[in-house]
């Protein structure tokens, strides 16, 4: 008796079917161009204007201002150009009867911005955020003097101050001949006249920072002190003060670059003059007066940014080492 074995073998494999083999259903896929010539150059144009711009205004005029600041040039033709190395730096610190007043403006500028309307900015945005009724209409009449142009802030604030028809000369008596208070024109007050303007700007400001913080507040935590019989201001000094350290860190920076970068108001109140002299309208008077003194403007400029990089580099440090260990 034999049996087959053919149909069991391991080796045994169906024969293919009579007729043509099948065709490969798969269509390979080549390399799809995600970008079209014309969207490369709509791309290129987009991002290399706004950039050469950029390296154009911001870069090249900064490095212009440092190497100007060695060198003494009335602006007239680059022949003029004339190197004198430490000079313009030397008479700054020594023979400018302005420069130091005018650091000391500045600091008097920012202590009191971080120490008037920052509180109270903050003080603003803890109301603000408890959702009281109307909160939208109260952020926007707060927020409007930061939206506002600071020349047109300070043709408003000129009006105020006017010693004839001010507000303020109004309501106190002074409005009349022989009373008059020259908020403006008197150097013992134009400085803190302005700087009345400046905070009502800057509370705004600070408010709409403090309040984007405490939107980022836990609420757990709110309820956790609330529940360990914590009164509202234990829970802001303990557990939402401490919270808000990244803000805080914004908030110094900001106050201080607005500090050493602050002109508009003060050139449109009286032009820097009797008492309000700042870096800033140093830098203008001499670039841009009539006896143009550009290389001495520069040199002015070089301090009041380095004084900036100093504030500046430490924050972008710590700011780059949080966001490595995040």
């Amino acid at each position: 008796m034999s049996i087959d074995t053919s149909s069991t073998s391991p080796e045994a494999a169906p024969a293919p079917p009579p007729g043509p083999a099948p065709a490969d259903t798969r269509v390979p896929q080549g390399h799809k161009r995600l970008l079209t010539r014309r969207d490369r150059v709509t791309l290129a144009f987009m991002a290399g204007v706004p950039t050469v711009l950029h390296v154009a205004l911001v870069w090249v005029t900064a490095l212009a201002s440092i190497a100007l600041a060695f060198t003494t040039w009335d602006g007239i033709g680059f022949d003029s150009i004339k190197w004198v190395g430490l000079d313009n730096f030397k008479q700054l610190f020594t023979d400018n009867p302005q420069f130091w007043p005018a650091v000391e403006h500045n600091v008097i500028w920012f202590v009191v911005l971080i120490l008037i309307p920052t509180p109270l900015g903050l003080f603003l945005a803890m109301q603000l955020d408890k959702k009281i009724r109307f909160s939208r209409v109260y952020q926007t009449a707060f927020f409007l003097p930061v939206v506002m142009s600071l020349a047109v802030t300070g043709f408003v604030w000129q009006l105020i101050y006017n010693p004839d028809t001010g507000l303020i000369n109004s309501l106190i008596g002074a409005n009349k001949p022989g009373h008059y208070i020259d908020w403006i024109g008197d150097p013992h007050l134009n400085l803190w006249a302005v700087l009345v303007a400046a905070s009502w700007r800057h509370t705004g400001y600070m408010m709409i920072l403090y309040l984007a913080g405490l939107k980022g507040v836990d609420p757990s935590l709110r309820e956790a002190s609330s529940l360990d019989g914590a009164n509202e201001w234990q829970t802001f000094k303990n557990v939402i003060f401490p919270t808000l350290r990244p803000t805080n860190t914004v908030v110094l920076v900001v106050t201080i670059i607005e500090a050493l970068r602050a002109f508009d108001l003060v050139f449109v109140f009286n032009k820097g003059a009797q008492g309000t002299e700042l870096l800033s309208i140093l830098i203008t008077n001499n670039i841009i007066g009539e006896s143009s003194r550009i290389g001495y403007g520069s040199a002015i400029a070089v301090v009041l940014l380095v004084i900036s990089l100093a504030v500046i580099i430490p924050y972008l440090i710590a700011t780059f080492r949080k966001e490595r260990r995040a």
